[in-house]
This record gives structure tokens, sequence and C-alpha cells, in this order.
């Protein structure tokens, strides 16, 4: 997908959706999980930073991974996209097509969106 995650949503709806009803309609349990991965989150973002500024590819790995496939299971899209492209790139041990910093920017600004977007998204349930 890499490329192309300006297009992506930066959040799926129909990803929660599904999330909420394959554990049978509990939306409170949906709000947990998104709460500890705003919280767990943080701290991948951190792992990732560090790692871009040290330019350790070994270290970013792991994080990025974790970032990706927790973002893609709460349908924050555009957010499991950059973190897709980072994971690669700390496998192949190269950068990719941005530099360290720009890559760390681009994924704190998607970050600060999925953040937003899924805090609404707990807001929106709320205000029923």
């Amino acid at each position: 997908m890499g490329g192309n995650d300006a297009q992506a949503p930066v959040l799926d709806g129909e990803v929660l959706a599904g999330l909420t009803a394959s554990v049978g309609g509990d939306r409170a349990f949906v709000v947990d999980l998104i709460e500890t991965y705003l919280a767990d989150g943080e701290a991948q973002m951190q792992a990732i930073d560090e790692a871009l500024h040290a330019n350790d590819s070994a270290a970013l790995v792991r994080p990025a991974h974790t970032l990706k496939s927790s973002s893609a299971t709460l349908g924050a899209m555009r957010i499991a996209d950059v973190a897709r492209e980072l994971e690669s790139n700390g496998r192949s041990g190269r950068p990719g097509r941005d530099t360290p910093e720009a890559l760390a920017a681009r994924l704190q600004g998607e970050w600060a969106e999925a953040v937003a977007a899924l805090r609404a998204w707990v807001a929106a349930g709320e205000a029923r």
C-alpha cells in the first residue's frame, strides 16, 4: 500500500463496526481496546522515534510491526500504512523514499489524526 496512504481513511469505520460485531456488540469492550491502543501506541511511537533518530534499523522493526498490526485492527489505516513502511525499512536495513526525520514527522502527523479520530468515535458513542 505504500505511497497510497494519503487516500486511505484516517479511521475506517467499517473495521470498528466489524470489531464491535465480533465481540457481540460490546462497544465498551472496543472502547477499552482503543484506550489500551492509545496508551501502548504512545510507547511504540516513542520507540520508533528513538530508532529513527539513532538510525537503528533493527530497533525500528518491532515497534513498527506492533503499531502496524494494532492500528489495522482498529481501522487506523493511514498510521498502519506508515508503520508498515517503517517496518519494511527496518527489515531491509535501508531507508525508504523519505529521510528518518521526514518519516518521523509523517508518523507524528498520522498518529495525531488517528488519535483524534478514535477519540471522536468513542465520544460519538457516549453521546447516544
